[in-house]
């Protein structure tokens, strides 16, 4: 019985989701339009730069860890 009732709560509490609400954002502080720097573009956006170049940095040592030992393991079993 403990079992059936287990199995049943987990069937149809996922159809009953729970809603949470959370608080409106504070509005911005310029009354919500764009704010332009002086050469007319947009201010405020996220830098990606600085992130890719360490993600590229990282892939490539990764990936030339991998391959050094991908050859020290091949150079191992061929002896």
């Amino acid at each position: 019985m403990k079992k059936t009732l287990i199995v049943l709560l987990l069937l149809f509490l996922p159809a009953f989701p729970v809603q949470l609400h959370a608080e409106d954002p504070p509005p911005p502080p310029n009354g919500g339009s764009t704010p332009v720097g002086s050469g007319g573009t947009p201010v405020g956006g996220a830098p990606i730069d600085g992130g890719l170049g360490i993600l590229l940095l990282l892939g490539a040592g990764y990936g030339g860890v991998q391959l050094f030992s991908a050859i020290r393991s091949r150079t191992r079993s061929a002896v």
